[in-house]
């Protein structure tokens, strides 16, 4: 794997919405055709804006940014969230293609699991796509069954349902 360089996270804000919906369209775009047929993949980038990112901020949804270069241009290359949902505490992890595998996924995934803890979580539940479930399994999740992920078009996913202990650092 190669080291993460020149890299930066931060929390992010609302001034970050349109950089962090191309970072996600571009992961979508990138990564789900290995995993999922292309109508899957375009249902999964539909209706992502940048309003949508702003609204989860404004409702209490921690966005964290991993910034770089890309062809010499400044751009967020990833973003995690920890979120609760019906008292769960969830996280997501998106890379652009061109990032993955560098350990920008692991950093940012670490950052939503620290928000998390400090905000009284024990553990994590998440629906990991096709795409990022060995992902979450070589960060320490595990598999609790498989189903469905409702997308923002309306139509469903293939998922992985999984869960993380979090322990004290």
């Amino acid at each position: 794997m190669t080291a993460v360089v020149d890299v930066q996270t931060r929390r992010a804000g609302p001034e970050d919405a349109d950089a962090i919906v191309l970072a996600h369209l571009d992961s979508i775009r990138s990564i789900g055709p290995a995993f999922y047929p292309a109508e899957v993949v375009d249902a999964w980038g539909s209706g992502l804006t940048p309003d949508v990112y702003v609204k989860a901020m404004a409702s209490g949804e921690a966005f964290f940014v991993a910034t770089g270069h890309l062809d010499g241009q400044p751009a967020v290359l990833g973003f995690s969230t920890h979120r609760v949902d019906d008292q769960q505490d969830g996280a997501s992890v998106y890379v652009r293609g061109r990032a993955a595998r560098r350990g920008i996924g692991r950093v940012l995934l670490r950052l939503a699991e620290e928000h998390a803890r400090t905000h009284g979580a024990k553990s994590i539940q998440i629906q990991a796509s096709l795409a990022g479930a060995e992902f979450y399994k070589a960060n320490g999740f595990r598999e609790t069954g498989r189903g469905e992920a409702l997308l923002l078009s309306g139509l469903s996913m293939p998922c992985v349902f999984m869960h993380k202990e979090l322990t004290e650092v």
